[in-house]
């Protein structure tokens, strides 16, 4: 009682203390908008408050009300000379210099200095670049945005706009200066626009910064150091009980894999291929050091060899080898750093070959060892004038994991090779074409019930150029059209939507492909030239043939083989239709009104003719900020049926949100979580990250009615050719290895349920913090007849859990228990086998245990 009387007290004088303070606060004071140029200029727009003008208080410390969006990250996004005006309706505007050479200027809007509206980068000067902008009324209603040019000289130039969306074109005008005023912040000089605004403004941006500094502190909270943070911590008790409540339905569809072609995850990965750069198409334009001959070699100094492009073998692959001298010798390839082959299996190698000369031409196809040994070895003798494919059978006398390839001649005439090709025989599901088949395999164990392709920011790539277009991926391969990745290397396309979705049925999982929404992505190059960069999107006289690739990609998997595409998808080997239901359009966008404008045209299109494909939106890189908040309202304003989210945030934040999706209306769209991932520094898969990643994924299916899709990413990374971690499962040439994470993606999917039965769990330590570390989901599958608990425990101590026996009509129906556990910063999670009896389970630090019933168990 004593206890609750000083609680009291301490609220009493807190609210004397406020109404204090507030009889002394001013009606109105002054702000000071500026940037002050640190780090590089990204850290975006500040305030400062004053009530007399001269003593200024920095509104947090370097804190960022507004970033810039503009081009890509670490060259651009950057926000110069920020200058703040309050139009007529009380609405703020913010205008700022973009970088040093573009011909456009940045302006967004806000009621309240907090939440920005979209940004938008108006093209303004063709020969010219904007730098040190200002807004004024033009007295006809609307407003002037003036800068200042000095590509060609000293000028000036204005245009004029009612809306800050349309603007007049530049015109030329005489030398003004922007009304700005210099200021002393924490000892230092800035420039920026100072305003009168009520009290109340202000305080609104100092709790905002407080607010936010608490999240921050509350999200950085780490496992690891949880032992100093529960230092007295005794086993705790808990109590598990069912409650009188209608359970809650469960997309048949929530967890699944997401493949992009990043970290070498398709070339050199998945795909089962073994021979780099086959069709000579490597270049500078993918990587600096690359040429047509990257990972090619001559055996011998006398063989000859080079690039020529006269008479190719199809013209989306252009280039291809010339060999002379190679009586001696021959040209070699190690793959992808070395080809793995194993003892007794088969290979199938083909290429495609031509001679010059009217003389026999004989072709030995050989692997080696790293001694030049012969491990394998074949000859093709049928090569002729003109381009046709060759195949032969190597069998490997040894395992390997380093073997070359090696192609020589019989005699010294002039031999031209394309589309060189090494496959092993054992793909996943024995497919032509295929996948490797361990990495696969690995994947099918999580058992996804949908896979999401081609990627994220593939899809969209840096410019329009670099769109991902499915129809470059189908067909004979030497057809396919090679593309600069995204993330630095080559798209050999081997990899394409047939493969893909012939993956997905091979899975047993359904297809969810994902495609641009007529703009590229938000990390492509700004505004440097016309209609490629970040900003621009396809131009809208060229929209109704994206729309309509789009709409062909829906018949080639769904299409009667009577039809155009559906035809095509049999005469390359699939007469049957793949039955795709979603469609991705669009990958972590700016919400900006181009976006919005093509989206709306895709969205609409596959709406009126495929009614029955669902439709999945974007809502940006994060789970706040404008893309968020406008996405949301965009995709409700479409009533678009499910929206695709992104986040990657630390383990602190899955702790302290996992009332997240409970406070989501559930009159919106559906949510499709695409792309999460519990990052720490390092950025490595630990038991920590994994166990805030399960912690997630149980407060998931309490909101499976919201959230109906999720997927971890990214999902594979090449040892030594990562562009990005953590990822879900590392590989080599001849190894996989998942990671802790995979551990935990691979038991929810062996764990699934078709409902979710509401339960609650009682600590006898009540701490808020304690409860935080221990979570739970129950689910029932009616498929298999199976009642499934999960708890995940985050402390450093014993969670001795009790089943409530009144909701069981016995205690020995237990099908089976799966536990892992670890030290936090172990990258391994440990299996164990703890026992039901009586109604307990001990359940062990940093675990995460799953426990079956039989569904007859629980009380009906």
């Amino acid at each position: 009682m004593n206890k609750f009387i000083n609680v009291l007290l301490l609220l009493f004088t807190t609210l004397i203390s406020q109404q204090q303070i507030k009889a002394n606060e001013p009606d109105s004071a002054y702000i000071f908008a500026y940037s002050t140029g640190k780090n590089d200029n990204h850290n975006g727009l500040h305030f400062a408050w004053s009530v007399d003008k001269n003593n200024w208080n920095a509104v947090g410390e370097e804190h960022s009300f507004l970033r810039s969006d503009y081009g890509n990250f670490g060259a651009q996004k950057k926000m110069i000379a920020p200058y703040l005006f309050q139009a007529k309706d009380r609405s703020w505007y913010c205008s700022w210099t973009l970088n040093e050479k573009d011909g456009a200027f940045a302006v967004a809007r806000s009621y309240d200095l907090i939440h920005w509206e979209s940004q938008a980068y108006p093209y303004v000067l063709e020969d010219g670049n904007c730098l040190d902008t200002d807004i004024i009324p033009n007295g006809a209603g609307g407003y002037a945005v003036r800068w200042r040019s000095d590509k060609s000289g000293e000028k000036y130039f204005s245009v004029t706009t009612l809306d800050f969306k349309s603007f007049t074109s530049a015109k030329e005008i005489a030398e003004f200066k922007p009304a700005k005023s210099s200021v002393r912040i924490a000892g230092r000089r800035e420039e920026g626009t100072v305003h009168r605004v009520s009290w109340e403004i202000i305080e609104k941006l100092v709790n905002k910064v407080r607010l936010v500094d608490m999240q921050h502190r509350r999200n950085s909270e780490r496992i690891i150091d949880d032992a100093n943070r529960f230092a007295n911590i005794m086993p705790i008790e808990a109590k598990l009980r069912f409650m009188e409540k209608a359970p809650r339905k469960i997309s048949d569809l929530l967890l699944g894999v997401f493949f992009e072609d990043i970290n070498y995850a398709a070339d050199g990965g998945i795909y089962g291929e073994l021979v780099q750069n086959r069709g000579f198409e490597y270049s500078s334009a993918d990587r600096r050091e690359w040429n047509n001959l990257t990972s090619w070699k001559a055996s011998h100094d006398e063989v000859k060899l080079y690039i020529d492009s006269m008479r190719p073998l199809h013209q989306n692959n252009p280039h291809y080898a010339v060999v002379t001298n190679g009586l001696h010798g021959g040209i070699m390839n190690e793959g992808y750093g070395g080809i793995a082959v194993k003892k007794g299996e088969a290979y199938n190698f083909s290429i495609f070959a031509r001679r010059a000369s009217s003389r026999r031409q004989v072709l030995t196809i050989s692997l080696l060892d790293k001694h030049g040994k012969k491990i394998a070895s074949s000859t093709i003798k049928n090569i002729t004038g003109d381009w046709a494919k060759h195949k032969v059978v190597l069998i490997a006398s040894v395992s390997v994991p380093d073997a070359a390839l090696i192609i020589e001649m019989s005699n010294n005439d002039r031999v031209d090779l394309d589309m060189v090709s090494l496959f092993p025989a054992k793909t996943f599901k024995g497919r032509e074409n295929g996948m490797r088949s361990d990495l696969a395999e690995v994947i099918a164990a999580m058992k996804p019930k949908f896979v999401r392709f081609p990627g994220g920011c593939v899809a969209h790539g840096d410019g329009l150029d670099n769109m991902y277009h499915w129809k470059n991926t189908i067909g004979p391969l030497q057809a396919r059209k090679p593309q600069r990745n995204l993330w630095g290397y080559q798209q050999s396309y081997g990899l394409g939507y047939l493969e893909y979705f012939q993956f997905c049925e091979d899975l047993d999982a359904e297809p969810v492909p994902v495609v641009a929404a007529g703009v590229p992505c938000q990390n492509s190059a700004h505004h440097h030239h016309a209609l490629a960069g970040q900003q621009c999107g396809i131009p809208m006289e060229h929209m109704d043939d994206y729309v309509q690739d789009v709409l062909d990609l829906i018949e080639f998997a769904n299409g009667d083989k009577s039809t155009k595409w559906g035809g095509k998808r049999a005469e390359y080997g699939h007469p049957e239709p793949f039955n795709l239901k979603y469609i991705g359009v669009g990958n972590e966008d700016l919400i900006t009104e181009v976006f919005k404008e093509r989206f709306k045209m895709i969205y609409e299109a596959v709406k009126a003719k495929y009614p029955e494909v669902k439709v999945i939106g974007t809502t940006g890189p994060h789970f706040e900020g404008t893309d968020y908040v406008e996405g949301w309202k965009f995709a409700s304003q479409l009533d678009i049926p499910m929206v695709d989210e992104h986040y990657y945030v630390s383990p602190g934040w899955y702790i302290n949100n996992q009332e997240f999706y409970d406070k989501y209306d559930r009159e919106k769209p559906q949510v499709y979580l695409g792309e999460y991932a519990a990052h720490i520094p390092g950025g490595v898969s630990t038991v920590e990250t994994a166990l805030a990643e399960a912690m997630h994924l149980c407060n998931i299916e309490r909101n499976a009615d919201v959230v109906t899709m999720t997927s971890y990413a990214p999902l594979l990374a090449k040892k030594g050719f990562t562009q990005w971690n953590p990822d879900l499962i590392y590989f080599d040439n001849t190894s996989v290895s998942p990671t802790a994470g995979y551990e935990i993606q691979k038991l929810f999917g062996n764990n699934n349920g078709t409902e979710y039965i509401f339960t609650d769990v009682e600590l006898s330590n009540r701490d808020v913090n304690v409860k935080q570390r221990v979570a739970h989901s129950v689910v029932r599958n009616e498929k298999t007849g199976e009642i499934i608990i999960k708890v995940v425990n985050m402390l450093p101590t014993d969670v001795n859990l009790n089943v409530d026996s009144a909701s069981l009509l016995t205690t020995q129906a237990v099908l089976e228990i799966q536990s892992l556990s670890g030290k936090p910063d172990s990258k391994k999670l440990e299996t164990s086998n703890p026992v039901f009896q009586g109604g307990y389970l001990k359940l062990a630090p940093y675990s995460f245990t799953v426990i079956k019933f039989r569904d007859n168990t629980l009380k009906k």
